[in-house]
């Protein structure tokens, strides 16, 4: 046979061929499938079949199965926490991840303290300077930064995507100051868009590092004199809290070196004694700007 007829015959048995699942496209598969699979080939891909496993105790959606998300909406976890980080410098004793280990504590605290929300992954890359030529702190090797507009369409993305799944209310929190005007214009543009099905808020409260200063000073932890670092006793003990290693905490008391701005960090009790209590008080005046948010939104 030629080859030119061969490859013709092998180019028609390929189309008369049923296509993957995949690419027959929702249409071919059961209504009730969720889950990434087909209801019609397994139960557990269907949209009611019940959680096979206890409910979870994470609040981070990323830990959670699709089951476990849909079980939470259900009993009513409808507001979601989307939180910004950065990867940047921070002096040489912190890890350029700061703003994300801190929001690992930050994030669940609030969301536990609200009770009806849950966390979604933290966004790790967000504006940090001009790439080229840089500026800010893409002056520093490992820097990682977005576009001002990059950023933006990250924001509102990821809430279309959770509204989308049934979130009803989306809270940005930023723990980088530079994250601040781009989570403000998304939210602005999201709560436009979406009036009357979904709530979207920016929570400028949660990065107030002036009433953690204040709240901590009425605690005993004061700083002194400033080192020149970026990088403070406040920063660093939300972080301790998570991860002593991620403030190179043994090698810096190993080194004569575990201490910022004149506040002593060499007792381990006593970082996670006032690192716990940070947390906490971020946790209770991010959800009372929260409330007020939502109060001012329902006049």
């Amino acid at each position: 046979m030629p080859r030119h007829t061969t490859a013709l015959l092998l180019c028609l048995a390929s189309l008369l061929l049923p296509a993957p699942a995949s690419a027959q496209g929702d249409t071919q598969m059961d209504p009730r499938s969720m889950g990434g699979g087909d209801c019609a080939q397994n139960p557990l891909n269907c949209r009611d079949t019940p959680n096979p496993l206890p409910p979870t105790d994470t609040v981070w959606l990323e830990q959670m199965t699709w089951m476990d998300v849909r079980d939470a909406l259900a009993a009513g976890k409808r507001s979601v926490l989307i939180p910004t980080g950065g990867i940047e410098p921070n002096g040489p004793w912190v890890a350029l991840g700061k703003h994300n280990v801190i929001l690992q504590a930050n994030c669940e605290a609030i969301a536990r303290r609200l009770g009806n929300a849950l966390c979604a992954p933290v966004i790790k890359h967000v504006p940090e300077g001009d790439i080229d030529p840089p500026t800010g702190h893409m002056r520093t090797p490992g820097t990682i930064s977005l576009r001002d507009d990059t950023f933006r369409a990250l924001l509102t993305d990821t809430a279309e995507s959770l509204i989308a799944g049934g979130f009803t209310e989306v809270l940005f929190i930023g723990d980088s100051g530079g994250n601040q005007s781009g989570q403000q214009a998304a939210a602005e543009a999201l709560a436009g868009k979406y009036a009357g099905r979904a709530h979207v808020f920016h929570v400028p409260a949660y990065y107030d590092y002036d009433a953690v200063i204040a709240h901590m000073a009425g605690k005993g932890l004061v700083e002194g004199s400033q080192e020149g670092l970026h990088d403070d006793a406040f920063t660093t003990l939300n972080m301790y809290v998570v991860d002593p290693g991620s403030v190179r905490y043994e090698a810096r008391r190993a080194a004569g070196r575990a201490s910022i701005n004149g506040v002593d960090l060499s007792d381990a009790a006593r970082n996670a004694e006032l690192g716990r209590q940070i947390v906490a008080f971020r946790a209770v005046f991010t959800v009372e700007a929260i409330k007020t948010l939502r109060a001012a939104a329902a006049r």
